[in-house]
């Protein structure tokens, strides 16, 4: 059913806990209305949620610096010049004109420039991280309990099917009482290569953000939430820049590949490979320069590359981030639980094993598989197997990106939502965990204690 811009409609919904045969009826507001800040890629993964669901989710404001892009989004959603803003500060400096705001800019940005927003009253979807260190997390939750908004985190892996059907094992109680969780990422040597030695979150005295927390941030906020109600207590981890030095760059090697590089045609990171001859890999990092022109060619893509940081030597770059790491969890109740990232895989790939009294599971998050594996000790038997293919899910994170940004609308509507419903206080705890891993990884895996006072 299609519903005219802010119809009141009643809703009927069961809510988990109440007796049988109550139901609790409400009044929803629609469609919900959001502002950008930050027109970037993530943000704009959810804002054309309101383009699918105009009845749901209605656009009506940005705040992006970039002013090519800041018209561009503008444009795509009918907004007018008088809710187009060059900073979050000029849009929290009028009047309230919306339900809620969602929060894409770089992870340095997320806190300064939420405080203002959620003052105004605004309701938030903020990208992850929320934010970059301890400090900031108390700012934040000191603004959320003081105003009272309702903010959700971009754990968008919380959504995906495996994720979330994880979850719902867990919560059953199928597995029994969980002893061990263990979970990794293989990062590509592309995405390796890209993101995180050339690109924005290669250096964190720039971006201000360690690898852990930059690129798995979801991997330990889904540690921590599928062991709920279980805390993590302490941490120790290892890690370092192995690969991507200066000292492991060939003898020959140059400074920059298209320039001065005689391997440019052998080198498996050579920008040529990776970005020339497969342009739409990542294409919108290595070609943010070129965004403005419709077409790029080849020519403007190799000009591009002998100036831009994405054209440097692998080797010879300004990152200071792990290109590995590990990490060992423990909890409350005397579980464990590991996380192991590994940068410059030849597949991308992340993994989960759950490990109960009374069976376990494995999933592929890539692979859109979960194995489930009971305990059956009857003769003849040693466990029974379950195979569950939960690839008839959407595309984008596996399903989640669409999945979050609805849900984030029935949480501002005042509906029910999902297992996966990411308030910021249920994504204290994994931030935590990385902060005081990284603590632990600089003092040689020494054991961190993790605050649980926000929990």
């Amino acid at each position: 059913m299609t519903l005219p811009d802010e119809v009141y409609i009643m809703k009927k919904a069961f809510f988990t806990g109440v007796p049988v045969g109550w139901w609790v009826v409400f009044l929803a507001k629609y469609p919900v209305t959001a502002v950008i800040i930050g027109a970037g890629h993530r943000s704009l993964i959810y804002a054309d949620y309101a383009l699918t669901h105009p009845e749901r989710l209605k656009i009506v404001g940005v705040a992006e610096p970039d002013e090519q892009r800041r018209n561009a989004v503008a444009q795509k959603f009918g907004i007018p010049a008088e809710h187009c803003f060059a900073t979050a500060a000029a849009l929290a400096a009028v009047p309230r004109f919306a339900d809620a705001a969602i929060n894409g800019t770089m992870d340095k940005q997320h806190v300064v420039t939420s405080l203002p927003i959620l003052e105004k009253g605004y309701d938030l979807l903020l990208e992850k991280p929320f934010a970059v260190n301890e400090e900031e997390v108390g700012q934040l939750l000191d603004a959320v309990r003081l105003y009272g908004n309702k903010v959700m985190v971009c754990h968008v892996l919380r959504y995906s099917p495996l994720y979330a059907e994880a979850k719902r094992r867990v919560v059953s109680g199928e597995l029994g009482d969980i002893i061990n969780i263990q979970l990794a990422e293989n990062i590509s040597y592309h995405h390796m290569s890209t993101s995180y030695v050339r690109g924005k979150w290669a250096n964190s005295d720039v971006c201000r953000t360690p690898m852990l927390l930059a690129k798995c941030c979801h991997d330990v906020d889904l540690m921590t939430w599928l062991m709920e109600p279980d805390v993590p207590v302490s941490v120790s981890s290892f890690g370092s820049k192995f690969q991507f030095r200066p000292e492991n760059a060939p003898k020959e090697a140059g400074t920059r590949c298209l320039v001065d590089c005689p391997l440019v045609d052998s080198c498996r990171y050579s920008v040529k490979k990776l970005y020339l001859e497969n342009p739409d890999q990542w294409e919108c990092y290595v070609w943010h320069n070129l965004e403005g022109l419709e077409a790029p060619t080849d020519e403007d893509r190799l000009n591009e590359l002998k100036f831009s940081p994405y054209g440097r030597c692998i080797y010879k770059c300004d990152n200071n981030v792990v290109d590995h790491q590990s990490v060992l969890v423990n909890f409350a109740s005397g579980a464990t639980g590991t996380h192991n990232m590994t940068g410059g895989s030849a597949e991308s790939l992340r993994t989960l094993r759950i490990v109960g009294t009374k069976g376990e599971l494995y999933g592929e998050f890539e692979r859109n598989t979960l194995t489930v594996r009971h305990i059956d000790p009857r003769p003849g038997s040693f466990f029974d197997v379950e195979e569950v293919d939960l690839n008839a899910a959407a595309e984008g994170h596996g399903g989640g990106d669409e999945a979050l940004i609805a849900d984030f609308v029935r949480y501002v509507a005042g509906e029910p939502t999902s297992i996966s419903c990411t308030s910021i206080f249920d994504s204290v705890a994994g931030h935590r965990v990385i902060f005081c891993a990284e603590r632990s990884r600089l003092a040689s895996g020494e054991p961190e204690p993790i605050p649980t006072d926000e929990r």
